[in-house]
């Protein structure tokens, strides 16, 4: 499973419209930055997007 997820996986798991992921992306990244993390424009963590949203991530994993 890939811990980064990418644009059109966050389209999917949050219900929203690209444009809307992308600034969901940006948040997250930016709280992750603040923490001393390494973020990767484009890119969010799973783990951390999930906790961020409340969500459990078993029922978005990849076979």
């Amino acid at each position: 499973m890939n811990e980064l997820l990418r644009v059109d996986e966050v389209v999917e798991i949050c219900k929203v419209k690209k444009c809307t992921a992308y600034k969901i992306m940006k948040t997250v990244n930016e709280e992750m930055a603040k923490e001393g993390y390494m973020t990767i424009r484009g890119r969010v963590n799973r783990e951390f997007l999930f906790k961020k949203l409340g969500i459990k991530g078993e029922k978005y994993a990849s076979n």
